[in-house]
């Protein structure tokens, strides 16, 4: 008997809006071609029990009216912050929206989280898939140059999502940074806070923050500080010592980041796919592994959510949800110290990550 690779549909849900649900073994994912938002992740608990694991909502209106913190979307042309909301890029200053304090934030406005992609669905060897796709125009949010954009959501075995993410400069050199910004609960997206669970980061340096959250440019070894998950620890246990929360960026660049090698049982190896963390939950059992491409992962555990009204009636109050964002590091446009993100015409930017989750007693 073969093995299924699992099934994808279609629903339409307004006018040019659209869910999309991928199914595979005990996986079920449903996105939006509203930001190409992750809507909800279910998967099995310890016991067999189906329990969905990402913040959200139930309709579209929240994540189309800006209420939503960007659950489950894809953030860019520039993740994170961007220092002034300034970049100068061959010899020209470009001038971006001011969202975050004095800063840009993950686009700006009316960044890749608020806009319609198109999308197509796919069934093939490789699994379930949806793929969106978004067309960038030159001076968008300030941004320089016209950008064709994909993403790619397959469920690639019966318990990994890997997101494919590719963009291509038409004309112009433009700085990208594209992120996943899904928030997870393990124990389930209603269950309250996430102080319990225990996070590892294959990472031996982070990077310090200044009073806006712009890393200094420093890039600091994590050891003797409440940012060292080298060993398995749970989040509330040095959490008080973190002013405001986690929100900080970690250097995968290291040796402790191993490759990712074998992840299904066959050879899913692929150039610069390694492991960037594990997070385990001990009352579910669940543990998801993320592997990236990226050379950072922002580790945020949603400090600035405040009793927002989420899918079936669950309210999410401060750290309901922690985020793993893959990507390059914050304000590296800037930062002449840090890996650039600046990709010109006829180049192509691509950054693969892949969530595996299993159960663990």
């Amino acid at each position: 008997m073969g093995v299924s690779k699992g099934t994808v549909t279609e629903e339409c849900v307004g006018d040019g809006l659209f869910f999309y649900t991928l199914e595979r073994g005990g996986v079920r994912a449903v996105f939006s071609n509203w930001g190409a938002t992750l809507i909800s992740l279910c998967v099995p608990d310890a016991q067999g029990e189906i329990g969905d694991i990402v913040l959200g909502f139930d309709t579209l209106g929240p994540y189309m009216d800006g209420t939503s913190p960007y659950f489950g979307a894809i953030v860019g042309r520039v993740a994170n912050r961007i220092a002034r909301g300034t970049f100068i890029l061959d010899g020209e200053r470009f001038v971006l929206p001011i969202n975050n304090g004095p800063n840009s934030l993950h686009g700006g406005h009316i960044g890749f989280d608020k806009v319609l992609w198109e999308a197509r669905k796919v069934t093939d060897s490789n699994g379930p898939s949806v793929q969106f796709f978004y067309h960038s125009h030159d001076g968008e949010q300030g941004y320089p140059g016209d950008l064709d954009v994909s993403i790619t959501y397959t469920l690639s075995s019966d318990n990994e999502l890997r997101t494919e993410m590719e963009a291509k400069p038409v004309n112009k050199a433009t700085p990208i940074n594209l992120a996943q910004h899904s928030y997870f609960n393990l124990s389930g997206h209603g269950s309250g806070d996430v102080l319990q669970h225990r996070v590892r980061l294959w990472s031996t340096h982070y990077t310090p923050l200044d009073e806006t959250q712009i890393p200094t440019g420093e890039v600091a070894p994590v050891q003797g500080t409440p940012f060292d998950f080298t060993e398995e620890a749970s989040i509330g246990s040095r959490f008080n010592e973190v002013p405001g929360g986690y929100d900080h960026n970690f250097d995968l660049r290291s040796g402790l980041a191993d490759p990712a090698g074998d992840m299904n049982g066959e050879d899913t190896h692929e150039q610069g796919l390694r492991i960037a963390a594990k997070v385990w939950d001990p009352v579910s059992k669940r543990a998801m592994e993320v592997f990236t491409t990226a050379p950072g992962v922002q580790f945020y555990t949603g400090n600035f959510l405040d009793g927002i009204m989420g899918k079936a009636g669950a309210v999410y109050n401060a750290q309901a949800g922690l985020c793993l964002e893959t990507q390059g590091f914050p304000n590296a446009v800037n930062e002449p110290r840090f890996p650039s993100i600046i990709y010109r015409p006829g180049e192509t930017y691509r950054h693969v990550m892949v969530h595996k989750f299993y159960t663990q007693s």
